[in-house]
């Protein structure tokens, strides 16, 4: 049984990764691919380090904090950082795409300037 449950965890964290490597390719702009490439990379590489650590707890009987912690960095940055990125894209003119139909920050950024 717990088998299974880290054969799922292993393979939903590859199938994210892959969905987000589809999506860094086929999206029209900066902004959404690298939406794609932020969520997959933190849901991915969380799902495939949880693999791990259910593998090393039930096979080697041992608690791998290092496991914990580098599960917790991934999800307390990945997101953070992917955010940042978008936002110094979007300040220094990095155009959307033709498709986007609404920008919610065109309204924040001219209201703060003075």
């Amino acid at each position: 049984m717990i088998k299974i449950v880290i054969s799922f965890f292993l393979i939903a964290g590859t199938f994210f990764i892959f969905s987000g490597t589809l999506g860094v390719l086929r999206f029209p702009d900066v902004y959404s691919r690298l939406h794609a490439a932020s969520k997959a990379s933190t849901l991915g590489v969380s799902g495939i380090l949880i693999g791990a650590f259910i593998y090393v707890l039930s096979e080697m009987h041992v608690f791998s904090g290092k496991l914990i912690l580098g599960i917790l960095f991934v999800l307390l940055t990945a997101p953070v950082a992917g955010h940042m990125i978008s936002r110094a894209a979007y300040r220094t003119g990095v155009p959307l795409s033709e498709k986007t139909v609404f920008n919610e920050l065109e309204k924040k950024e001219s209201s703060n300037t003075p």
